[in-house]
């Protein structure tokens, strides 16, 4: 009744305003079934994804292992000026957590306190081991353990290692170091290895995508162009190597790389080679170079070939019949409509090329291991969790931030997958 007493202005209004009410409550009961749909999926990348990720990068930070073994250490620790000799008082509560804390507990403190100065691991453990049964005054009986704990440097030691957090092993990770005074610098000559290990990773990861362009993109044009069988059978050989385990794959090339393997046999066998200097082409950069370019070819042909696919062939035969060379046809023309192709094989290459283990274990030699080899290397065999956290941290900060600038020249707006 009320709506009949308006003019016909008014009642057009309030039923626009009615229909744009249910059209904005049916788009939100849409986008709520939408979200609902796709829960389990987001749930479980979560939790068997982003959580376990987020939880390995925190060990890069995280030195709370000191605070929960030595409590009363660490709170006598506190008031220390570091100048002065440690006081019976100090050795008392070392004592008392000594004796108190699970012997696992010391010895993760025993390992992380050896990251700071090498030998610590013995000496705590020793000390450990001994001072169960000691009675007061206790820095008398440290000193008998071990003359070392009388000089203030140990328990600088232990001092620096008690905040519950750390920057020591992202500091680690890029060969720098704090000093006695806390000043930031870099770490000895023989010790500083990680920042060469990353430039290595980067620039074989380059290496590797430059490669892989050369030789995809004139084998993406030929499929493209190609028709019937032909192309078929090219994009068969072409996704070939998916089916095949990349350990199998990176062991055949061991076998074909090798002083007295397939392509030495046969170069040797046609005479272009001396029988008693084979080519080195295992154990070093070059056949990683070539095993992970095999592997990683694939990646680079499909996405330029989905592109060139969509490419009509009329533009070229357009440029032609206006008088453009070939070559300036392809410059000017097909180059640049195959770009996303491009963008998207390389970028694919690249980050897939940073995170490789087994081929450059298999087929390089000590000065070709990549980052996620050091990674490896800390997580399984010496179990320092910080630094491979660190160097996990310090990858992901680096990939980041070439993204940003490849976003930023090139347009992730661009990439064509497919």
């Amino acid at each position: 009744m009320v709506i009949a007493t308006m003019n016909d202005g008014d009642g057009t209004m309030i039923a626009t305003r009615t229909r744009v009410k249910r059209l904005g409550s049916a788009k939100s009961k849409a986008q709520l079934r939408a979200l609902l749909l796709i829960a389990p999926l987001l749930i479980f990348l979560l939790l068997v994804f982003v959580l376990p990720i987020a939880l390995l990068l925190t060990r890069a930070v995280d030195n709370r292992a000191a605070s929960a073994a030595l409590p009363y250490t660490m709170s006598a620790l506190s008031t220390w000026d570091e100048q002065s000799p440690p006081d019976e008082a100090l050795f008392a509560a070392f004592a008392a957590d000594l004796k108190q804390s699970p012997r696992d507990q010391i010895a993760e403190v025993a390992k992380r306190l050896n990251y700071y100065e090498t030998g610590m691991r013995s000496m705590l453990l020793k000390t450990a081991r001994t001072i169960r049964n000691a009675e007061p005054p206790y820095k008398t009986a440290f000193v008998a353990i071990d003359p070392k704990w009388e000089t203030q440097h140990y328990w600088t030691i232990i001092k620096n290692a008690s905040p519950p957090f750390t920057d020591y092993y992202l500091l680690a990770s890029l060969d720098l170091e704090r000093d006695a005074t806390g000043a930031i610098g870099r770490v000895s000559a023989e010790n500083a290895v990680h920042v060469d290990v990353l430039i290595r990773t980067f620039v074989v990861s380059a290496s590797v995508t430059v490669i892989c362009l050369f030789l995809g993109y004139p084998l993406a044009a030929l499929i493209a162009r190609s028709k019937g069988a032909v192309a078929n059978t090219l994009l068969i050989l072409v996704l070939l190597p998916f089916w095949t385990s990349l350990l199998v794959r990176t062991s055949a090339w061991v076998v074909l790389l090798q002083g007295r393997g397939v392509i030495n046999s046969a170069l040797i066998w046609l005479g272009l080679i001396d029988p008693a200097h084979p080519l080195d082409l295992i154990y070093n950069r070059i056949g990683v170079l070539i095993a992970m370019t095999h592997v990683l070819l694939p990646f680079m042909v499909l996405p330029i070939y989905s592109v060139m696919k969509s490419i009509p062939p009329v533009y070229l035969r357009a440029a032609s019949s206006l008088g453009a060379p070939p070559v300036s046809a392809f410059f000017r023309i097909y180059l640049p409509m195959s770009m996303p192709g491009v963008s998207a094989g390389g970028l694919l290459v690249f980050i897939l090329a940073l995170g490789y283990y087994i081929t450059p274990a298999l087929v390089g030699g000590p000065g070709d291991q990549m980052v996620s080899y050091f990674i490896a290397y800390y997580s399984n065999q010496v179990t320092n969790w910080g630094m491979a956290a660190a160097l996990s941290t310090i990858l992901l900060v680096a990939v980041l931030i070439l993204y940003a600038v490849y976003n930023r020249i090139v347009g992730i707006d661009r990439l064509r997958i497919g």
